[in-house]
């Protein structure tokens, strides 16, 4: 715990001491990359819908795939995934059409979510080889029917213990990268307990898979402050030491720091120190009300040269 406590007081010691020149010719170097959920809602919101600046990396995240049966009482299928995202508007076709329109765009799913059809979606293998064989064999099929980039694993239910669910993700991420079935990995972790001991247990082993980290900051209480959004960044940077952190709130209002109460001030502050890898929301099916006005100032920043 001294230790800990110690690791923290040093990231912020050191954010204090950043030198702001050297820390911005970083940030201009590396604009970072901007993610986006979409899809989980069906409120037919399709990529075209969503500004797309052409001058950094974008990420759309397919939601979800889910290993479960599609029915009114889905049952846990070991690793057999299915498609549940809304596939009227987010086709093979569209995904094609808008990697074709801006070249910076890459198209990912993302695996497990809070719940299917009302019930949690819980991470419930069986056993760790016949849930990575059916994993890799259903993932590896949706992939290349919808020509995807990336994988993003969001599991935030378990019946499983911290070493089965890193072996079962791990092997996984292995072979879809071994075998170039995708080129981008993520973890969706948050700050729950029993969240945080499995994806950490998947760090330690498999960090070096792992792209980035997707981090919801928006899970935290509603009405946190810029220094307290410092804080947490700074904690997860020490749990996930070495990782590209992602820092990210949510447009339907969840909790967290909100755009409108000094998020992008806190991303500015990590801009010039050279920490800010990225900015993901959740999600695009929200942003609709607001006409995707934090999608653009978003990417805005990210490409800025501050």
């Amino acid at each position: 715990m001294e230790s800990f406590k110690f690791c923290i007081t040093l990231l912020v010691l050191q954010t204090l001491l950043t030198n702001s020149r050297t820390t911005e010719a970083v940030s201009a170097r590396s604009p970072g990359v901007f993610r986006e959920y979409i899809g989980a809602l069906f409120k037919n919101v399709t990529f075209s819908d969503v500004p797309i600046n052409p001058n950094i990396e974008f990420h759309f995240l397919l939601s979800f795939a889910i290993d479960y049966t599609n029915t009114k009482s889905p049952e846990p299928t070991n690793g057999d995934f299915l498609v549940y995202w809304d596939t009227d508007n987010l086709n093979p076709s569209h995904i094609s059409s808008i990697k074709a329109k801006y070249k910076n765009v890459k198209v990912g799913m993302s695996l497990g979510g809070d719940t299917v059809n009302g019930k949690n979606a819980t991470f419930a293998p069986t056993s760790i080889t016949s849930w990575v064989r059916n994993a890799i064999y259903s993932i590896t099929k949706i992939a290349k029917e919808y020509n995807l980039d990336a994988i993003d694993i969001d599991y935030e239910h378990f019946n499983a213990d911290p070493d089965t669910f890193a072996e079962c993700i791990g092997q996984l991420l292995y072979y879809l990268k071994q075998n170039n079935v995708i080129s981008y990995t993520s973890i969706a972790p948050y700050a729950d307990d029993s969240v945080q001991v499995r994806y950490l247990a998947l760090w330690r082993k498999y960090g070096h898979l792992i792209d980035y980290v997707n981090f919801q900051f928006y899970a935290y209480e509603k009405g946190t402050t810029i220094p307290q959004f410092l804080q947490y960044f700074e904690t997860q940077s020490c749990n996930y030491k070495g990782g590209k952190i992602l820092v990210s709130f949510g447009t339907n209002n969840i909790g967290g720091l909100s755009p409108k109460h000094g998020f992008f001030d806190a991303c500015t502050i990590l801009k010039r120190q050279g920490k800010l890898h990225g900015i993901f929301i959740w999600s695009a099916d929200d942003s609709m009300k607001d006409h995707f006005r934090y999608e653009k100032l978003s990417q805005d920043l990210l490409a800025s040269a501050i």
